[in-house]
């Protein structure tokens, strides 16, 4: 009696560990994981399936295949394959118990950081209408439509009203400092800055507070400015436009270039040169016109390494000294720029 009762509890743990170890893998799957190890990989046709240089083994040629429907990965080169949790094993040299413990930690979403970000925002929305200056600020750079900064959600951090709003909510002052939506002075950080969200997966990972006055820099919260701009509303179209700054986005937006994406800057992170590949498309690199070139030697850089990984590039001249902003704020419209696509550059 005694050895069946043990025996039925063993079964029921391991029963449960299974379950806590499947449910691991839905929450990290095995593609995002490596992307965030900054592996490169291209897709192959339309299929799930995507292959890149092997990261347990050195080598020149891919063999390395993912399958993101399975979250399964096999290696031609070495021979090794399995699931998430194996790859763990192989590349971190950690026993299974080891390995899920890690993804364990990998995978905790800081409740609380998500929470203040998502009341931040919501609180920044609020003030954008109680403040003329900002409304003034947008309608200068082109932003007109009430549709567009309700969908982006766009806000305006006026200062000296966040702190007390969100500790007031039983946010800790020692939370908001570690954030950086307070100063060391645990002051408001943003402040007369236009607030945009910047989200992934459906969540705010940070906040871009732009300046309306020249005194104040742009910044962003400490830590990764996460992947590319509104590309889960993007990512579904077969031709993308990819632009440096947000307000080039929502110009664009506005005029019903509804593909358009923002890499906050010419230089892409991993996660953003991998949400680009993930699918056949064409990009349109609509970098800046600067006097110094800098824009179209970064976006020929970047078109090279694009096509490295079988996506097709467009490269957009603009006028001299030129972004989409100043485009449009100038009297460019709609089918001007849809020319400057037709004109577009292999």
């Amino acid at each position: 009696m005694l050895a069946a009762f043990f025996y039925v509890r063993i079964q029921r743990q391991n029963s449960a560990v299974g379950e806590d170890v499947e449910r691991l893998k839905q929450r990290l799957p095995l593609l995002d994981y490596l992307r965030q190890q900054s592996w490169t990989a291209r897709p192959i046709s339309l299929g799930p399936e995507f292959v890149g240089l092997c990261p347990l083994h050195p080598e020149t040629r891919p063999s390395f295949y993912v399958n993101a429907r399975k979250n399964l990965f096999y290696c031609h080169g070495c021979g090794q394959g399995g699931d998430l949790i194996r790859f763990v094993q192989l590349s971190r040299h950690l026993s299974f118990r080891q390995s899920v413990a890690y993804l364990e930690q990998q995978s905790t979403v800081p409740t609380d950081s998500l929470a203040v970000l998502e009341q931040a925002a919501i609180f920044y929305q609020q003030q954008l209408e109680r403040h003329p200056e900002a409304l003034r600020y947008l309608q200068q750079r082109g932003l007109r439509d009430p549709a567009v900064i309700k969908e982006l959600r766009i806000g305006y951090a006026p200062g000296g009203s966040l702190r007390r709003h969100l500790t007031v909510q039983g946010y800790s002052f020692d939370l908001l400092q570690r954030l950086g939506l307070l100063n060391p002075q645990g002051c408001d950080a943003f402040y007369r800055r236009v607030i945009f969200p910047c989200c992934q997966g459906g969540r705010i990972v940070n906040l871009y507070g732009r300046s309306i006055a020249a005194a104040f820099a742009h910044q962003f919260l400490p830590g990764s400015k996460g992947g590319l701009f509104a590309w889960e509303s993007v990512r579904q179209f077969p031709t993308v436009i990819l632009v440096e700054g947000l307000f080039d986005l929502v110009v664009l937006w506005q005029a019903g270039f509804r593909h358009t994406t923002c890499s906050l800057g010419t230089h892409l992170n991993a996660e953003q040169f991998q949400q680009l590949c993930d699918r056949p498309r064409t990009i349109y690199l609509t970098f800046d016109g600067d006097a110094n070139g800098s824009g179209q030697q970064a976006s020929q850089q970047l078109a090279q390494r694009l096509r490295a990984q079988g996506i097709t590039t467009r490269r957009v001249i603009l006028p001299d000294g030129h972004d989409p902003n100043s485009f449009f704020v100038q009297g460019g419209d709609a089918r001007q720029f849809q020319s400057l696509l037709e004109a577009a550059q292999t």
